[in-house]
């Protein structure tokens, strides 16, 4: 079995996906540990002292003026967790819930956040046993991280909560002896080391994020399919043109359509055809699709590298400087950056399924389709009498309406809490939320996109299909057959929409795009 080793400071979106989906093991580097354990060292020097340090030896948030005595330092830590496991709702997926796992060890390793090894030992044992936390997917507005997410993970560190077992929920007292574990008792700051991050953000984030490039590759696909069933102009994608508005994303999906679509017959090319034929240009939604995806795919490359920083962080309160002997307060915990990020994804994800419902409706149109039958009634159907795909452009609109509604950004807003002392917060996981919901609704939309283009050429005659697109229509059609009269659409749905979530179009794409 694969194995993934997690020392703080190199986690990377890959391992991330290996872990979270794969079940690959999690090692935790010795070095990590040894710097844990100095981390560890210090805080206890530092509590000698007798100083005043905020969750340590001082209340939470707005109640850090109250001072703790000695003898209550490890029921303080206790009591936060147990407080602080408000979140309702379904559970989160086992996989979600594995990379907040994984994320959490990861960030305590750094060293800065004052633990005992035996606290990332312990998640990492029950992450490697398949035992993951019962966790609300709703409670947390992502200030001083993902409080209340976080403390259900905790609950089970503690013998508390219920775990989800090969299928099972289970005790958390059974869950830590199912992974060789006993119940930990928490020590001064360990509490509040637990459940101070953004890892249900992060971890919300670097799935969608890795189904988001997925999605952009079929959407790649969809678009040349299309191009070739509307018997389009190839030269929008001409690398003349994209060189003189040099968009790293844009750039890349103009090439992606030019490799998919090489050697079609079905395209049309001014160096080849005579403008006089058709309309010299297509409608934006095929025209400007590298300018409008590649900005998607920008604005993807950004969260990317916010994920990619946020999950190597430090992102507890207050952090713990071993070679400095000091313990600083600060706001690491804050999920500004990451909440920021995935609203720009989530409205990326939007774009893609926005420009493909308009393509999906220029091939059902008549008067835009270059002489394709009024909706892509089948051969030896008669259009009134038959619908053809009408109403699948129905179900593309109804999702990217929703989708349109659900770009507003989450992060721009705040509802202050801690009676006021937490008086700005980031509301990431709203976004997260978002995003995964968009992306949802815009990997139904690509599916029809696909179902609606693999029909017209299918209409046109395919045989002049490109290199890459005659195998996107071969892939569909061991799944679909094409509409020869009408009938339910919801399975053919369905079973591309499988497709395009598990990245089978996307392999493709990658294949013969060389990305």
């Amino acid at each position: 079995m694969a194995q993934v080793t997690i020392d703080g400071s190199h986690l990377t979106l890959d391992e991330v996906l290996q872990v979270a989906r794969s079940g690959a093991q999690t090692v935790i580097s010795e070095k990590a540990i040894t710097r844990t354990r100095n981390g560890r060292r210090a805080l206890e020097r530092l509590l000698r002292e007798g100083d005043a340090i905020y969750g340590v030896n001082t209340g939470f948030g707005a109640l850090s003026n109250f001072r703790i005595p000695v003898e209550d330092l490890e029921k303080l830590q206790t009591n936060l967790i147990r407080s602080h496991s408000t979140s309702v709702g379904q559970p989160l997926s086992s996989e979600i819930v594995r990379a907040m796992m994984l994320l959490r060890a990861n960030t305590l390793l750094k060293g800065n956040s004052g633990i005992r090894p035996e606290v990332v030992t312990t998640i990492i044992r029950l992450l490697n046993k398949q035992v993951h936390p019962y966790i609300p997917e709703k409670g947390s507005v992502g200030a001083s991280g993902d409080l209340s997410p976080l403390s259900h993970l905790a609950l089970v560190l503690l013998g508390e909560g219920r775990a989800e077992s090969h299928g099972r929920w289970i005790s958390g007292d059974k869950a830590l002896r199912a992974s060789g574990n006993v119940p930990l008792k928490l020590e001064a700051k360990e509490g509040l080391a637990l459940n101070n991050g953004t890892q249900q953000m992060v971890a919300m984030g670097c799935l969608c994020l890795h189904d988001a490039y997925q999605l952009l590759a079929t959407s790649e696909a969809a678009l040349a399919l299309s191009l070739e069933a509307l018997k389009g102009w190839v030269d929008a994608f001409d690398v003349r043109i994209h060189k003189l508005r040099p968009h790293l994303g844009q750039q890349i999906v103009a090439e992606h359509v030019r490799r998919l679509v090489k050697g079609s017959r079905m395209v049309r090319a001014i160096h080849e055809n005579n403008h006089s034929e058709g309309r010299p240009q297509d409608p934006y939604s095929f025209r400007c699709a590298p300018q409008v995806m590649g900005a998607s795919k920008d604005a993807l490359d950004f969260t990317k590298q916010i994920l990619e920083v946020e999950m190597n962080s430090a992102t507890d309160n207050p952090l713990i400087f071993p070679e400095d002997d000091m313990c600083i307060s600060g706001g690491n915990f804050h999920g500004q950056p990451v909440a920021m990020g995935l609203d720009i994804m989530a409205l990326g994800i939007s774009y893609l399924a926005n420009m493909s419902e308009r393509r999906i409706s220029a091939l059902l149109d008549p008067s835009l389709n270059n002489g394709l039958p009024p909706f892509l009634v089948g051969e030896g159907s008669k259009p009134g009498l038959s619908s053809g795909l009408m109403a699948i452009q129905y179900t593309a609109t109804s999702l990217v309406a929703e989708s349109k509604l659900l770009t507003h950004p989450a992060s721009s807003d705040s509802i202050p809490t801690s009676s006021n002392f937490e008086d700005f917060v980031s509301m990431g996981p709203g976004a997260a939320h978002k995003a995964r919901t968009i992306l949802e609704n815009s990997q139904y939309v690509a599916s029809i996109e696909l179902i609606v283009a693999a029909q017209g050429v299918d209409l046109r005659g395919s045989t002049g299909l490109g290199t890459g697109t005659r195998r996107i229509l071969q892939a569909i059609r061991r799944k679909v057959r094409p509409l020869s009269e009408d009938r339910s659409s919801h399975d053919d749905i369905e079973k591309i929409r499988v497709m395009v979530r598990d990245g089978e179009i996307a392999k493709i794409v990658s294949q013969v795009a060389g990305s």
